[in-house]
This record gives structure tokens, C-alpha cells and sequence, in this order.
């Protein structure tokens, strides 16, 4: 298979990344078209989609073993399922499937039409394979359901002191809260003084999860 473009935005690393597509709408990303499929006719009629599939290759764990078992964070990390239950990155062939909201099209002088989506899970720089139009009357299914994994999981409170707020972009700040209400910690690990750090939107960000409740500890700028 080829690559047909990448994606890019604030995700600098997996730590962080929402665990499902569309739990933080606010963050927008750029596809971007490798050369070779920067045809404007590629994009025609898209515009009468408001969401999109996308076909990606989960890029960090391309030579990585995979397990037929797998320990999902969702479920605390202490139940094995069989990898074909889950979402899990670690499979035969390392293939994500995300639905995203299209935003429009963009016109970038070097890299010709590109697309604006929000609800992105994938992590900057992320290769992928294909794009494909969110087709209501065939992907919605009323009677689906998940007796494992359930519906939306609990967000928690997040608590981001005044002067940290002071020091990331106010239109970044949403976007940073509502990851961190998604408790991107391992849910095995119950630590409430442990210190977690990820990275987003060129801040180092610090903080501890304690109940249910994140406080960030600390927001430094990336060198």
C-alpha cells in the first residue's frame, strides 16, 4: 500500500493522544497529500461530507511484535482480550481507523489542497493510506453496542493553575483541558502522587491525577 498523505498537528507524542477519534474535537489538524496525489480532481465532492474515514498505519509500533492477547488501559490493564476485540495498536498489521470531522479544505502555496479535520486520535506526522466519506445511511448503526469497553468514558475535573494557564495560547488551553479530562494515564497504575508529563503543542506539560481530578503541576516551554 502507499502512503497518500500525512497528518500534522500538536500531537508531538503518543503519551496524551486522545484514546478514541472524536473524544477532543477541539484540537484541528492539516492532512497534507504526499506529491503524487495532490490532484485537485482527488478532492472533488468532498466538500458534501462533514465527516470523514481515514486509513492510517499506527507509524511507532511498525516493527514492533505483536500478541494475539492484549491488555487494554480502558479496562485497568489487568484483563487480557483477544487483539481482535480491541483497538490495540499491537496487531499483525499495525492499521488504525478513525472517523473525523472535516472542517474544509485549505490551499497551502507548496503543498496545493489540504484538509482541515478536527477529532483526530493520531499523532503528528502519522502516515495515511486512505480517505474515505462517513456515509450516514450505512455507517451509523442505531442497535450497536460494546458490553466491554461501554459508552463515553468518565471525564475527570481538571485544575490548571492561573499562572500556568498564563503561559499556553489562549485558543490551546480548551484543547489541553480536554485531553487531560480524558485521564491519559494508564489505568493500571494508582499512584496519586505519581507525576506524569506529556507533550502538546510545544509545552512540556506536568501534572498528577488524584481521585478524580488532574492538577497540572507544572507548563514549560519546549526547547
Amino acid at each position: 500500500m502507499k502512503i497518500i498523505a500525512k497528518i500534522y498537528n500538536d500531537y508531538e507524542s503518543k503519551f496524551g493522544i486522545p484514546r478514541q477519534a472524536g473524544l477532543v474535537d477541539g484540537e484541528n489538524s492539516l492532512i497534507v497529500f504526499e506529491p503524487e496525489y495532490r490532484v485537485p480532481e482527488a478532492l472533488r465532492g468532498i466538500e458534501n461530507s462533514n465527516y470523514l474515514w481515514l486509513i492510517w498505519e499506527f507509524s511507532e509500533f511498525r516493527d514492533k511484535e505483536w500478541s494475539p492477547t492484549v491488555r487494554p488501559p480502558r479496562l485497568g490493564g489487568n484483563r487480557r482480550l483477544g487483539v481482535f476485540a480491541t483497538r490495540s495498536p499491537h496487531r499483525p498489521n499495525p492499521i488504525g481507523l478513525s472517523a473525523v470531522r472535516l472542517i474544509g479544505t485549505v490551499q497551502t502555496e507548496k503543498c496545493g489542497t489540504a484538509l482541515n479535520v478536527s477529532g483526530a486520535d493520531l499523532m503528528n506526522g502519522t502516515p495515511i493510506y486512505d480517505i474515505k466519506p462517513y456515509i450516514p445511511y450505512a455507517d451509523i448503526r442505531p442497535d450497536a453496542l460494546n458490553t466491554i469497553f461501554g459508552e463515553d468514558s468518565d471525564k475527570l475535573g481538571v485544575i490548571i493553575p492561573d499562572d500556568f494557564q498564563k503561559i499556553v495560547p489562549a485558543e490551546k488551553l480548551p484543547t489541553l483541558t480536554a485531553i487531560l479530562a480524558e485521564n491519559p494515564t494508564p489505568r493500571y497504575i494508582d499512584d496519586p502522587g505519581r507525576e506524569y508529563g506529556l507533550s502538546y503543542a510545544g509545552f512540556n506539560v506536568r501534572f498528577i491525577v488524584s481521585g478524580n481530578t488532574v492538577t497540572v503541576t507544572s507548563i514549560e516551554k519546549e526547547q
